[in-house]
């Protein structure tokens, strides 16, 4: 969230120099307003993000832990439940837990799946491969948004297995649903990390937390102001002998068409026709010579 200390002021000055006039505007605006949603943090359902769990099931490697803790924290969820981890707490998870080691710091550490399970509404198994007795197969998205709706009865899970061979057919049949991500079908195994990126990702995007920055908006400019602009550049193009005035064809009409979809502010025409000016000078010089 950007403070006040943050704001800056940016000035938007543009200058026309014309043969015999000349003019100067000064707009104060914001730096990069970020739209009211994006500010704040009630556009994204937290207390639905907070009953979301993430179970990492007989993980081998430390670091892949870590990874995984980082992934949560940037997408908002805190609920980290580890099953039987060949090696927790460790300083390698720590180390790739850049900033989020308060998720390590209050990760659960179980001795089964069942017990990281107990207590969910409904729980998802990741897995790449095709599963014979799977009951359900989702795309990740559609898992993501299926695992909100049942939050309203209690947590939801999204399980990973190990590194090696994911969740053996045991562990996913704990599981209500299998979920995939849809990827390179030539290679589609992630790493665990990766994996739980994605799947926080989409969680936080079902959740409502779709909404980004806004980029700045100024002053645009106004019919009085776009239709002097195209008359200057009519005066300057039939000077410069690109516009034959006799014989138009669909030069202006072609200008007004591109400059309709741009969309213009006051200060782009205010330097477009500083542009134009600037040519009126040379031309009117290349005339007197």
């Amino acid at each position: 969230m950007m403070t006040g200390r943050m704001r800056r002021t940016l000035l938007l000055a543009a200058r026309v120099r014309g043969a015999n006039s000349g003019y100067f505007t000064r707009i104060h605006l914001p730096a990069l307003p970020l739209s009211p949603e994006a500010l704040d943090p009630g556009s994204c359902s937290a207390a639905a993000l907070a009953q979301v769990r993430i179970v990492l099931v007989r993980t081998t490697h430390p670091g892949n832990i870590g990874a995984a803790a980082r992934a949560m924290h940037t997408m908002g969820l805190a609920q980290l439940i580890l099953v039987a981890p060949e090696h927790f707490p460790d300083p390698q998870a720590t180390a790739r837990a850049t900033g989020a080691t308060e998720v390590l710091a209050d990760a659960r550490v179980v001795s089964t799946l069942s017990q990281a399970l107990a207590g969910c509404a409904w729980a998802v198994g990741l897995s790449a491969r095709p599963r014979a007795f799977a009951g359900r197969a989702l795309a990740l998205r559609d898992a993501a948004c299926e695992a909100l709706q049942h939050t309203v009865d209690g947590d939801v899970a999204f399980v990973f297995g190990t590194e090696m061979s994911g969740l053996s057919n045991d562990e996913l049949r704990q599981c209500a649903a299998a979920a995939t991500i849809p990827a390179n079908p030539e290679f589609s195994s992630l790493n665990l990390a990766a994996a739980v990126q994605v799947a926080a990702y989409e969680v936080r995007v079902a959740a409502g937390a779709n909404r980004v920055w806004a980029a700045p908006r100024f002053a645009g400019a106004s019919h009085d102001e776009v239709e002097a602009l195209y008359a200057h550049a009519a005066s300057t193009l039939a000077a410069l002998r690109f516009l034959d005035p006799a014989r138009p064809r669909q030069l202006m009409p072609r200008l007004r068409r591109l400059f309709g979809r741009a969309d213009l502010e006051r200060e782009e025409v205010n330097i477009l026709r500083g542009i134009l000016a600037r040519v009126d000078q040379f031309v009117a010089r290349g005339l007197r010579r």
